[in-house]
């Protein structure tokens, strides 16, 4: 079980007794995640040192834990885990999420008067943002790969977040409840990606089309409950979910109701462990209530 001010970490999605419960699982998801590492590593290389350089520093982002390809990879236990488009996939959406913070970042960063998006990144605005387009690029080239399929339900959920990065800096309209309007911008910018992780986990193994829905589902429904979460807790240290969800160069800004927002975050981690009803059981399926557990956990005062 998750604990306040403790990252999470692969084992803690298996029980208390990892070795006991699920070791295969385990030691699948450790290989996966290293082939994903080396997947990422190999799609910012290029002939510009710069441009390696800058890609390397964004790839920092979020390394401890990454949320999106560990669902990618257990999507994948639902169909053939080592299909070859599996640990692709996982490295595409990592990329896309990369990018999108980049992006995000130095919006956010430019909004606030600061002139860098991360305090880690070497880069000016303007080369942060020109290498989240190549990290999208790449992404993009990964994804043609995998087929018309992946490149459709891929570019629907870039839209989508691009779309909830927007909203959050639009604010709600006149007469909108701003928690119902932080709802639909935590599900746009977090939950797209999360959910489309499901999808192509699911997609890429051969899984059944009514186990990639549940997957998308609940990988929406998860990412919208951390986003939600993230947003209230804020700046808490060592928090890796909010390092890997929601990083920005400043905290969140401040929401009128928080325990409204904390209430829809526990809906929503709720809302994705019911998707998983329909699923086999097995190892995966209890790593993701795992995760489901984990977010409800955060959630809850």
């Amino acid at each position: 079980m998750y604990r306040q001010g403790r990252p999470l970490a692969i084992t803690d999605l298996l029980g208390p007794n990892p070795r006991d419960r699920g070791s295969a699982l385990l030691d699948s998801l450790l290989a996966g995640s290293a082939a994903v590492e080396e997947g990422l590593l190999g799609a910012v290389k290029s002939d510009v040192r710069f441009i390696a350089e800058s890609g390397r520093s964004l790839l920092r982002t979020g390394k401890a834990l990454r949320l999106r390809p560990l669902l990618v990879l257990l999507a994948a236990r639902f169909g053939d885990p080592h299909a070859p488009g599996v640990v692709p996939a996982a490295v595409a959406v990592e990329l896309t999420h990369v990018a999108a913070l980049a992006h995000d970042g130095v919006r956010g960063a430019e909004a606030a008067g600061h002139t860098r998006p991360d305090p880690h990144a070497l880069l000016d605005t303007s080369v942060a943002l020109l290498t989240g387009d190549f990290l999208f690029a790449r992404a993009s080239q990964i994804l043609a790969d995998l087929g018309p399929d992946a490149v459709r339900v891929q570019t629907a959920a870039y839209e989508r977040l691009v779309t909830g990065q927007i909203l959050s800096r639009t604010g709600p309209s006149e007469g909108c409840d701003p928690v119902a309007h932080h709802r639909e911008v935590a599900a746009a910018r977090t939950g797209s990606l999360t959910g489309v992780s499901g999808r192509l986990g699911a997609l890429a193994a051969g899984a059944e089309d009514h186990v990639g829905d549940a997957l998308a589902r609940y990988g929406e429904r998860l990412g919208t409950a951390l986003g939600l979460t993230d947003d209230v807790l804020g700046p808490a240290e060592d928090d890796l979910l909010r390092a890997e969800v929601l990083t920005g160069p400043c905290p969140p800004p401040a929401h009128p109701a928080p325990g409204r927002v904390l209430r829809e975050a526990l809906c929503s981690a709720l809302q994705a462990r019911a998707a998983l009803k329909d699923l086999p059981d097995c190892a995966a399926r209890g790593a993701l209530a795992g995760l489901c557990d984990a977010a409800a956990a955060r959630a809850r005062p």
